[in-house]
C-alpha cells in the first residue's frame, strides 16, 4: 500500500510545481502562444489529478474483480477501503463542484443576452441605453451569434479612434473564441487548487491577445493604450469585472497591459539562450503533466499486480 500512496502523492503534488512553471513560461511567450500553453496545462494537469484518484479509488474493487474476498484485501492493505473511500468522496466533490460552475456560466450568459435584448445596433454591435460604463463580448448561444455589447455611456466617454479600439478588443475575444478558453481553465481549476493560478493568469494573457489584435487593427499602439486606460478609470466603479463568459477591455492588471502595448508588439522568443529557455520551460510543463498522468498509469498497474499476487497466494 506504501507504493500506492507514494504514487498518488507524486501524481497530486505535481499541478503545484507545473503550474508555477506554466506561469513562468506564459510571460515568456507572445500572448496567443502564452494562453495556448496555459489552458492546455490546465488540462493535462487536471487529467492527472483525477487519473490518479480513480486509480486510488479502484485499489479494493480490483482486487474482489478477480474473486478475492475483501477480508483478504484487507489483510493485505488496511487502508484500502478508507483511501479509496476518500477518493471517492473527493471525486464526487469535484464533480458537484464541476456542475455548479457550469451552471453558473450558463446562468450569467442566458442572464446576459437577457440583458441586451433592449440594445440597438448593427450587425456585431449591440448598444445598450445605460448611464453605466461597460463593454464587453457576448458569446454565442443557442443559435444567436456572438455580439460586442456596449453601453451608451461607453459610447460618451470615448472619442472616435478610441471607440475603435475597443470594439477591436472585444471582437478579438470573439473571434479567437477567449471565452473557451477561459471556461476550460476555469473548469480545470475546480480539479485541483494549484490550478486556481493558471485561471488568474490565463485572463491576464487573454487580455493582452485581445490588446494585442485591437493595436494591429488601428494600426497604433498608443492609441489602443490611451483607449484601453480610459475605458477602464471610467468604468472602474461600474464595470463588469471580465471573466467567463462575459470578457471585457477593463479587466485584469490593466496598468501591465498598457505598459505593454507603449512598447513593440511582441514576438515570438528570439536568439539561441532565450530559444532555449522557452524550450526548457515548455518540456518542463508537458513533462510534469505527462509524468502525472503516467504515475496514475502506474497506480493502476501496481494494483493489478498486487491484486494477482493475492490471487496467487489464497
Amino acid at each position: 500500500m506504501t507504493g500506492v500512496l507514494v504514487l498518488v502523492a507524486l501524481a497530486l503534488a505535481f499541478p503545484w510545481g507545473a503550474a508555477l512553471v506554466a506561469r513562468r513560461l506564459a510571460l515568456v511567450l507572445p500572448p496567443r502562444e502564452a494562453c495556448w500553453a496555459l489552458t492546455g496545462a490546465a488540462v493535462l494537469l487536471a487529467g492527472g489529478t483525477i487519473a490518479a484518484l480513480v486509480g486510488l479509488f479502484q485499489v479494493p474493487f480490483l482486487a474482489s474483480l478477480e474473486r478475492v474476498s475483501l477480508p483478504r484485501v484487507l489483510e493485505a492493505w488496511p487502508a484500502a477501503v478508507p483511501f479509496a473511500c476518500v477518493a471517492g468522496v473527493v471525486m464526487l466533490v469535484q464533480l458537484v463542484l464541476l456542475l455548479r460552475r457550469w451552471a453558473r456560466h450558463r446562468s450569467l450568459l442566458k442572464r446576459a443576452w437577457r440583458t441586451v435584448g433592449e440594445g440597438t445596433g448593427d450587425g456585431d454591435l449591440l448598444v445598450i441605453p445605460a448611464a453605466d460604463v461597460d463593454a464587453f463580448a457576448l458569446p454565442a448561444y443557442r443559435g444567436w451569434p456572438g455580439r460586442v455589447v456596449v453601453t451608451s455611456g461607453m459610447v460618451r466617454t470615448l472619442k472616435a479612434g478610441e471607440r475603435e479600439v475597443l470594439l477591436a478588443h472585444e471582437r478579438a475575444h470573439l473571434a479567437g473564441r477567449h471565452h473557451l478558453l477561459s471556461a476550460v481553465t476555469d473548469l480545470a481549476a475546480v480539479v485541483h487548487p494549484a490550478l486556481r493560478g493558471l485561471r488568474t493568469s490565463l485572463a491576464f494573457h487573454l487580455e493582452r491577445w485581445a490588446d494585442e489584435g485591437a493595436a494591429a487593427v488601428v494600426g497604433d499602439r498608443r492609441l489602443a493604450a490611451a483607449a484601453i486606460a480610459r475605458a477602464a478609470l471610467a468604468g472602474s466603479s461600474h464595470g463588469r469585472g471580465g471573466g467567463y463568459p462575459l470578457l471585457s477591455a477593463m479587466s485584469g492588471p490593466v496598468p501591465r497591459r498598457v505598459e505593454a502595448l507603449l512598447l513593440p508588439a511582441p514576438t515570438a522568443p528570439r536568439g539561441r539562450a532565450r530559444r532555449a529557455g522557452v524550450v526548457a520551460l515548455a518540456g518542463t510543463v508537458v513533462g510534469a503533466a505527462v509524468a502525472a498522468l503516467g504515475l496514475a498509469y502506474g497506480l493502476h498497474e501496481y494494483v493489478e499486480y498486487a491484486a494477482e499476487r493475492l490471487i496467487g497466494a489464497r
